[in-house]
């Protein structure tokens, strides 16, 4: 049933939206890390390893928080959520500043705090605009989570330069204040929509629709196979995609034989691509489906990481490394409209939380397969190859994947009756 408050009495979706990438582009800043590892390493003597274990925490941990996140949206509402996960990025990584006593600090407050901060705060705008937008769910989606993998566009120059002039300490401080400012003044525009919420003059086509009769609980979703498909998708598309921006700088050395400050420049653009493909993967999905999409993106990324150890020239190079980064992006862009269109927009917030685990392991597993494939075979090749014969064999899953059977009314009508209890 369409609402019956009139549009003057809503407020406007685009400024929600606006609001949503500004968040986006805040809690992104995560994807500058690397900016940090150096000036870390040298100030306080740390492997590498241990420095950039850190970031392996922060994403674990924003993984399982967005899930989290989820699930208190249903009871709370985003605003409040988006709130607690500004308050927490923001602490943590001002805490960060007090590194100086010990790695566990940096651990426990960037890594834990943060990537807690970090994953309550990703699922805000994601669960909402696909409420506010849908006629436009994969479009939206794809510019909200463009804002995210931006976020080091912005933060990696500005954090470079604070590091120059204030200190790496100080400039956790100042970023953590900042962040939390911004986080927190867009979650007070995050709202969820009225309930049976349709933009004006739209009316939802069923032609081809992947999309289901009815609004799945979380624990209607994890009984289908399909929520389990959705998962691996996601997982396989991260593993390939942060294998290379882990190893980005020393792999462009290696193959292209560009010295550091060379590599440096694929490292930002690259990350240009991985929010670019947030958005125009996602747009693309709105016109020929989720499932080719994610086809597509498996199909050429198997055929890119196949040629990638076999190309000299850095241009060529990086640009094969754009487009694999392109789909990594494009990943994040198109799931969230994907499981939409799977399980409702109602619970999205919860089912596509729990999905995003998926983000956590496998920023585990890309970077270690590559990582340890390297060191104990002295070059890229091998690990190359394996991840395109992984991302061959998963185009079997786009390819399989449809639509879960509608909720049984009498399920239906029992969960409802249940909500309102």
């Amino acid at each position: 049933m369409q609402d019956s408050s009139r549009p003057s009495e809503l407020p406007n979706r685009w400024l929600i939206a606006a609001a949503g990438v500004a968040m986006q582009i805040a809690l992104g800043a995560v994807y500058a890390w690397s900016v940090f590892r150096t000036p870390l390493v040298k100030a306080f003597h740390w492997s590498i390893i241990e420095v950039s274990l850190t970031f392996t925490i922060t994403i674990f941990t924003l993984g399982c928080a967005a899930f989290v996140g989820g699930l208190w949206m249903r009871a709370k509402g985003p605003r409040v959520v988006g709130l607690t996960g500004g308050l927490l990025y923001g602490l943590g990584v001002t805490l960060a500043c007090l590194s100086n006593h010990g790695l566990w600090v940096l651990y426990l407050s960037y890594g834990l705090l943060g990537g807690a901060g970090i994953g309550l705060g990703y699922i805000v705008p994601v669960a909402t605009l696909v409420k506010w937008f849908p006629d436009r769910r994969g479009f939206i989606t794809g510019v909200a989570v463009a804002g995210f993998g931006a976020g080091a566009l912005v933060t990696a120059p500005i954090a470079t330069r604070l590091i120059a002039s204030i200190g790496v300490l100080s400039t956790f401080a100042v970023l953590g204040v900042s962040s939390f400012l911004l986080v927190a003044g867009s979650a007070l525009v995050m709202r969820d929509p009225p309930a049976g919420y349709r933009p004006e003059g739209w009316e939802p086509s069923q032609k081809g629709s992947a999309r289901g009769a009815t609004d799945f609980t979380l624990r209607q979703a994890l009984g289908s196979w399909q929520w389990y498909a959705l998962w691996g998708m996601l997982f396989l598309n991260v593993s390939a995609g942060i294998a290379i921006i882990s190893q980005a700088s020393p792999m462009a050395q290696e193959i292209s034989g560009v010295d550091a400050a060379v590599a440096a420049t694929m490292v930002g653009i690259i990350s240009i691509a991985n929010g670019a493909g947030r958005f125009l993967w996602a747009w693309l999905s709105d016109a020929i489906g989720r499932r080719w999409v994610f086809l597509s993106m498996f199909l050429l990324q198997a055929a890119l990481f196949f040629v990638l150890p076999r190309v000299a020239e850095f241009s060529m190079f990086t640009t094969l490394c754009v487009i694999i980064l392109l789909c990594y992006g494009g990943g994040f862009g198109t799931m969230p409209a994907f499981c939409a269109d799977y399980f409702g927009a109602k619970d999205v917030g919860s089912i596509y939380g729990l999905m995003l685990t998926a983000w956590g392991f496998g920023s585990v597993l890309g970077p270690v397969l590559i990582a340890r494939v390297r060191q104990s075979t002295g070059h890229y090749d091998q690990a190359l190859y394996i991840l395109a014969g992984i991302l061959a064999v998963s185009a079997i899953l786009p390819l399989i994947v449809r639509p879960p059977a509608a909720v049984p009314l009498k399920d239906v009508g029992e969960h409802t009756t249940r909500r309102a209890a």
